[in-house]
């Protein structure tokens, strides 16, 4: 006979990026949360730190008399100080906001409990481990005193902790309150991405890497103490990626237990006719820009390809990128003219007052302004890698180069003093996106590409990437079907560059038909990544962690 497939009462999650949108983890969580509120109507609650206490957060909608009763009790009897209300996204699920601040008091108190019951070392702790565990433990705590004032002891409850900042406080709960069933889910090792962004070998050696010496070299013990420990403890240990997950297995000496696969909601794409207006703008504004920057006239023939992400140079292949455009540069078989925008925040100071008074006048310029590759002044113009890198190899934007590359070290906020566009209303203006990843455990930039139609070029170093290789049963992904996949490794960065290079010449040699087929496919393999299709292995990872507590709290009796 088989056993029925448990489903939770109650689900918890706790985020660094709740209501706080800082990163990768923030488009996870928020793009999910509209399916997960559809089936739990207000038995998931999100729990995130509150930065702004009394100031207005426009991502968080207060409602002081939700939980009234037990916010009472919280602060009288537990000491916690927490907000609630719903997360301002789609779906508005129900949102507990912690003051985690005086917790830093009694934090010695913690960790020397986090070391005797888990042995996890906080001794080399430095940067931002103390305030992410004093959130990690204050969650927990949250989570602690309303399932003893608010629930049953037969309810059936998730604690779903994301990333090493919030390890210390699921195992918290694993002594405090056992009958919670614990999920741990990694984006990343924190290892991983050392070894990788410390330009060391990560793939071909990662057989024979071990997690703590490598901890101990690269000087992140405390990071990579809590994230193995709570791998180790959890009832469910989950991650991002295939790849990922071999990077589990390998370096937090822990397989996981389910792969959680990154979806999205395609319900932020405009369709029809808003679309095409809206493309049509983002292209506008882009060429504008450049023009105005360069004292050219390219003009709507032109191929406008991007890369963007964090800013990390190598882990998301900006250099691959850069690399791949010089090549592309004095390649004779390229027919048009390629704008190639890097769309990736840096230390950004003003924009720049000349390109503005361009940009507000009604004249055609034909000449550049000084350093025509960047829209807004760094703080560090002479020690940013992506100029340094253009410098080295004489990229400088000249009159009689196919390619010209413009860089936007800002956050596309919609208010930048250039562009003026959110990101979401810029990259479907591309015509083929770039993200030449080296260390990436899922991908959502590529993912984000090919729901505006817009194909993609990512490579199998990348989750996304392994993904859509997997959805033609192993074999590469080409770019007739929307993204092409590059084979990646540590050791062929001079071949990856020049597959983009040939990728993008072949690009711009097709024909407008056959360019709707590709963009049309893009699309394709977007509506696969929905969340309604992975949602699936989230319900397998909460049946795993609530047989896992149930063993565990049979076993204690």
């Amino acid at each position: 006979m088989v056993n029925k497939v448990q489903t939770p009462d109650y689900i918890f999650e706790s985020s660094w990026e709740v209501c706080n949108k800082v990163g990768g983890i923030y488009t996870v969580l928020s793009t999910r949360a509209k399916t997960l509120q559809e089936e739990f109507e207000d038995r998931i609650l999100f729990v995130g730190p509150d930065f702004w206490q009394n100031k207005e957060n426009p991502l968080f909608i207060e409602e002081e008399k939700l939980f009234h009763d037990w916010k009472k009790h919280a602060l009288s009897v537990d000491g916690l100080r927490v907000r609630t209300g719903r997360w301002n996204i789609p779906g508005q699920p129900l949102v507990i906001l912690v003051d985690f601040q005086p917790f830093f008091e009694v934090k010695n108190e913690i960790y020397t409990r986090m070391w005797n019951d888990f042995q996890i070392d906080s001794l080399h702790a430095y940067g931002d481990y103390d305030e992410a565990s004093m959130f990690s433990f204050a969650s927990a705590r949250v989570v602690e005193s309303f399932y003893k004032y608010s629930l049953t002891e037969n309810a059936r409850v998730i604690y779903q902790a994301h990333e090493w900042m919030t390890g210390l406080g699921a195992l918290y709960l694993q002594k405090a309150v056992p009958e919670i069933a614990t999920i741990f889910t990694t984006h990343a090792t924190s290892i991983g991405r050392s070894i990788a962004g410390n330009n060391k070998p990560l793939y071909d050696y990662l057989f024979a890497y071990n997690g703590d010496q490598m901890a101990g070299e690269l000087n992140i013990q405390s990071k990579h103490s809590v994230e193995k420990q709570t791998a180790h403890h959890v009832d469910c240990f989950t991650t991002v990626s295939d790849i990922t997950a071999r990077e589990c297995a390998e370096l937090l000496d822990k397989p996981v237990d389910v792969v959680l696969m990154n979806g999205f909601e395609d319900d932020f794409v405009p369709k029809g006719s808003s679309y095409t207006a809206k493309r049509k703008k983002a292209r506008a504004a882009m060429l504008n820009v450049a023009n105005k920057l360069l004292g050219t006239n390219l003009g709507d023939d032109t191929l406008i390809v991007g890369t963007s992400g964090r800013y990390e140079f190598k882990n998301k292949g900006i250099d691959e990128y850069l690399e791949a455009l010089n090549r592309l540069n004095r390649d004779k078989n390229l027919k048009k003219n390629v704008l190639a925008f890097i769309n990736v925040p840096g230390w950004v100071g003003d924009a720049r007052e000349d390109l503005l008074e361009r940009l507000q006048s009604k004249e055609q310029f034909d000449t550049p302004l000084p350093c025509p590759m960047i829209t807004h002044w760094l703080h560090n113009m002479s020690h940013d890698q992506v100029l340094d890198m253009l410098k080295y190899m004489g990229m400088s934007n000249q009159e009689n180069d196919r390619v010209k590359v413009v860089f936007v070290p800002c956050y596309l906020n919609g208010d930048d003093g250039i562009l003026n566009l959110h990101y979401y209303d810029l990259v479907l203006g591309y015509d083929l996106s770039v993200y030449a990843s080296y260390y990436e455990p899922w991908g959502y930039t590529p993912l984000e590409s090919v729901a505006f139609k817009v194909p993609a070029v990512t490579t199998d170093l990348a989750g996304f990437g392994m993904w859509v290789n997997s959805l033609k049963g192993g074999k590469y992904s080409e770019l007739e079907d929307g993204v092409k996949v590059i084979h990646r490794s540590d050791y062929n960065y001079s071949e990856v560059a020049d597959v983009i290079r040939e990728t993008i010449v072949e690009f711009a040699s097709k024909t407008e038909t056959e360019v709707k087929k590709i963009r049309k496919h893009a699309a394709a393999i977007a509506e696969k990544a929905l969340w309604k299709h992975f949602i699936q292995y989230y319900y397998k990872a909460y049946d795993v962690a609530l047989r896992n507590a149930e063993k565990r709290v049979r076993s204690k009796k």
